[in-house]
């Protein structure tokens, strides 16, 4: 992405891992025992319509050891091709997806990113909550296996087909019936773990999925 966004690697991993997160996130809201996982993901894809959750996020990198970078916000979606994240802390980032166009706000930059969303969405996971109705439309673009429990929790792998993508692989993690984590892998090394919290099936009013450009803010269409 060539914007302010790519001189800042924190910031943009974060809201690369957002937008990766969020597809799979809205897909996970339902819990399974370990070899009904696909059918589970199956039938919530088909039933789920909304939802909101707060989040923390973790960013790690397998070439540079060292403590993760952490922020927390929260989430929210409505299919089929709405989904909304916003970032409180340590920065303040928001990233909505309104059916048409994708934006990304950065506070601090007092800037906006605009594009084209099936464009930006197509190849990535995102794709699941943009446009996925049934596990046999997502294996067109992933391969999609039950995983065996790991830290008490239950797990599907989906890996893009696509090998030019920059994203490797992307765990859903159930306990009961909830998302708890997600950890994205991508080409370059950078681990994302998206832990998940107080997810409730509807989404707030006060949630838009309407973006308004801020008064003043630089805007780069992509």
């Amino acid at each position: 992405m060539t914007t302010s966004l790519s001189r800042t690697p924190h910031r943009k991993t974060l809201a690369a891992g957002a937008v990766s997160a969020l597809a799979m996130g809205m897909l996970a809201f339902s819990g399974a025992a370990h070899a009904d996982s696909l059918a589970t993901l199956d039938s919530y894809i088909k039933s789920t319509r909304a939802g909101y959750a707060d989040f923390t996020q973790v960013v790690t990198n397998a070439n540079k050891p060292g403590a993760g970078k952490q922020s927390v916000g929260t989430f929210a979606f409505k299919r089929p091709n709405q989904f909304r994240f916003d970032y409180r802390k340590p920065f303040q980032q928001t990233i909505v997806a309104d059916g048409k166009t994708l934006w990304m706000y950065d506070a601090d930059l007092n800037q906006v990113t605009q594009r084209s969303q099936a464009k930006v969405l197509d190849s990535t996971p995102a794709a699941l909550v943009a446009s996925a109705t049934s596990i046999e439309s997502l294996k067109q673009r992933f391969t999609l296996e039950a995983v065996p429990v790991k830290d008490r929790l239950e797990w599907v792998k989906a890996t893009p087909k696509d090998k030019d993508g920059q994203l490797q692989n992307v765990m859903i993690g159930f306990d009961g019936k909830q998302l708890r984590k997600l950890e994205i892998l991508d080409s370059f090394g950078q681990r994302s773990v998206m832990t998940f919290g107080n997810f409730v099936p509807t989404v707030p009013a006060k949630v838009s999925f309407k973006f308004k450009v801020p008064a003043g803010a630089d805007v780069l269409k992509q």
